[in-house]
């Protein structure tokens, strides 16, 4: 069998540099590009001196770990405990998710007779390298986007709060996003609107109604005032704002008793506001179901 060392190191010279930088990006760290290269190369090192016998003492789990540090060091410095450990996480939670990604390409791509009793056998060389040409990037683009998810997440979490709308005897409860881009207010009265989806009221509002709010036909309902059985009458109102096309629509609100407001430890009880329904769905992913004016939570 045959060893081109060269390759050998190459490989994982240019798999170590796309983890560091994969690590670099999901930490949002600033880098000189010599310095990931040479904390590559290092990695790159240690890997070929799998084939020299006299050095496998090198093979061990606190010399394998302490190698770990020394390539975040040298790419990244130190930067205080608490930023090196992060930086040291990531890249072993980067390390796991592509080490794991090219396992299953590796295993979906074999033939049955280099797999023995579940175990992964690989005795072609150029068959490797091309599984990890392609599986590698692929592995690097998933946990990119895992992250990149994570981190939209962990973003959105800290504009979410707890929403309690109260109307006489009734309350409606939901997750709903601050959106310092809402500006929406009552022309008339200057009080702020929140939005909420209207399905979160279920049979309280009429059905036809529903139908309107979901086509955009607000204005018609204004005929329908009155006409329909409803126990809010005198809490209806209509907003007009400006749509995507810049043509002026009209909002169908609700004027509650109270709007109690939760983020975190701290509430916040609102008496001027109107609900505005809105037909569909605030959030594809579901993950928040009212839009809170920005002002109810600068009160």
């Amino acid at each position: 069998m045959v060893v081109y060392i060269d390759v050998i190191f190459l490989m994982n010279v240019l798999i170590d540099g796309a983890l560091l930088w994969t690590t670099a990006w999901s930490r949002k760290l600033r880098y000189r590009p010599w310095r990931l290269a040479l904390s590559a190369a290092i990695g790159g090192s240690y890997a070929v001196m799998l084939f020299f016998p006299p050095l496998s003492f090198l093979f061990t789990f606190a010399l394998k770990f302490a190698l770990s540090l020394l390539m975040l060091l040298t790419a990244f410095g130190f930067g205080g405990l608490q930023h090196f450990l992060r930086n040291l996480g990531a890249f072993y939670v980067i390390n796991f998710m592509a080490a794991g990604a090219v396992f299953g390409c590796a295993y979906f791509w074999q033939s049955s007779s280099e797999i023995v009793n579940g175990i992964l056998f690989s005795h072609d060389l150029g068959v490797t390298l091309t599984m990890l040409a392609f599986s590698f990037p692929l592995a690097l683009w998933l946990c990119r986007h895992v992250l990149q998810a994570l981190r939209r997440k962990q973003e959105l979490t800290s504009f979410l709060a707890k929403v309690e709308v109260h109307i006489d005897e009734f309350a409606s409860s939901c997750t709903g996003l601050i959106d310092t881009g809402n500006q929406l207010y009552d022309p008339l009265t200057k009080t702020p609107v929140m939005v909420m989806e209207a399905a979160q009221w279920g049979e309280r509002i009429p059905e036809a109604w529903l139908v309107k709010i979901r086509r955009a036909e607000v204005d018609q309902l204004v005929t329908s005032i009155g006409t329909e059985p409803f126990v809010w009458q005198d809490r209806l109102r209509l907003v007009p704002y400006r749509g995507v096309n810049r043509n002026t629509q009209f909002m169908l609100a609700l004027k509650p008793d109270r709007v109690v407001i939760t983020t975190g430890s701290e509430q916040i009880e609102a008496n001027k506001v109107l609900i505005g329904l809105d037909g569909g769905r605030l959030s594809s992913d579901n993950a928040y179901q009212a839009i809170i004016h920005p002002s109810l939570v600068n009160m």
